[in-house]
C-alpha cells in the first residue's frame, strides 16, 4: 500500500504526483492545499490553526474524516499524521511531502523522524520528497539503492554516530568507516544505477538530490 502525506509547506516545493496512492492524507494546511488541487484526501489531521474560519470550513466540509488535536501539544502535526498512518497501515510505505522548502526547525523535525525510537521499525517504509530531493532512511546491514530518475547526487547523512560504513559503486567509495559524531557525506554520486552501502550501527538518511 503507498500513502501519501501532505504537509503544509509550500506546493511549488511538491514532486510530481503522477504516481497512485491508496490514501491521501492531509496534515493542517496541506489539506487544504490539496483540495485546491482537486484532490480530496481521505483523511485530514493537524490542530488547523494556520487556517482561517472559512478555510477550516472548506477543509471540514469535504473531508470525510478529520482528526484535530490542541494545538499546544508534544508532537507535531506531522508526527501525529505518520503514527496514525501506521497504527492503520502498518506495511505501508509512506511519502511526504510539503515538509521541506520553508521554516529551518520544520525540515529537522521532519528529517529527524527516522530516528525517533517509534518510528524505527518503519524506518525503510518511510520517504521525504520535493522537486529537488529524495529522502530514505537505513538501518544498520547491507543495502542496495536504485538511482531515482533525474537525481544527479547521492548523500549519505548520518543522524546518529555511524560504524564501519561501507560505500560501493559509487563515486567516492569508503571500506569500513567509523563517523563519531553526525555528518553529512555530501556530493557523492552512482557509478551505475544501483550503490551499495553497509554499515553495522548507526542511523542513515539517504539523499537523492539535483540542482534546481
Amino acid at each position: 500500500m503507498q500513502i501519501l502525506l501532505v504537509a503544509g509547506g509550500d506546493p511549488s516545493h511538491w514532486p510530481d504526483l503522477s504516481t497512485e496512492f491508496d490514501q491521501v492524507i492531509g496534515i493542517d494546511r496541506g489539506s487544504l492545499f490539496l483540495l485546491r488541487r482537486g484532490i480530496v484526501p481521505n483523511l485530514a489531521i493537524g490542530d488547523f490553526d494556520s487556517l482561517n474560519e472559512a478555510e477550516k470550513n472548506e477543509v471540514f466540509s469535504q473531508v470525510a474524516e478529520v482528526l484535530t488535536s490542541p494545538a499546544e501539544k508534544d508532537d507535531t502535526d506531522t508526527q501525529l499524521a505518520l503514527v496514525t498512518a501506521f497504527e492503520r497501515f502498518p506495511k505501508a510505505e509512506v511519502t511526504l511531502i510539503g515538509a521541506t522548502g520553508g521554516r529551518l526547525d520544520h525540515l529537522l523535525a521532519n528529517l529527524w523522524l527516522g530516528v525517533e525510537p517509534r518510528f524505527l521499525p518503519f524506518a525503510a517504509q518511510i520517504q521525504i520528497a520535493d522537486q529537488g530531493n529524495r529522502v530514505s532512511y537505513l538501518l544498520p546491514g547491507n543495502h542496495q539503492i536504485i538511482k531515482a530518475p533525474h537525481m544527479n547526487y547521492l548523500a549519505f547523512c548520518c543522524l546518529t554516530p555511524v560504524k564501519k560504513i561501507t560505500l560501493k559503486n559509487v563515486k567516492y567509495e569508503l571500506s569500513e568507516v567509523d563517523f563519531l559524531q553526525p555528518t553529512s557525506l555530501a556530493s557523492n554520486e552512482f557509478l551505475t544505477g544501483t550503490a551499495e552501502v553497509s554499515f553495522s550501527d548507526g542511523i542513515i538518511a539517504v539523499i537523492q538530490s539535483r540542482d534546481v
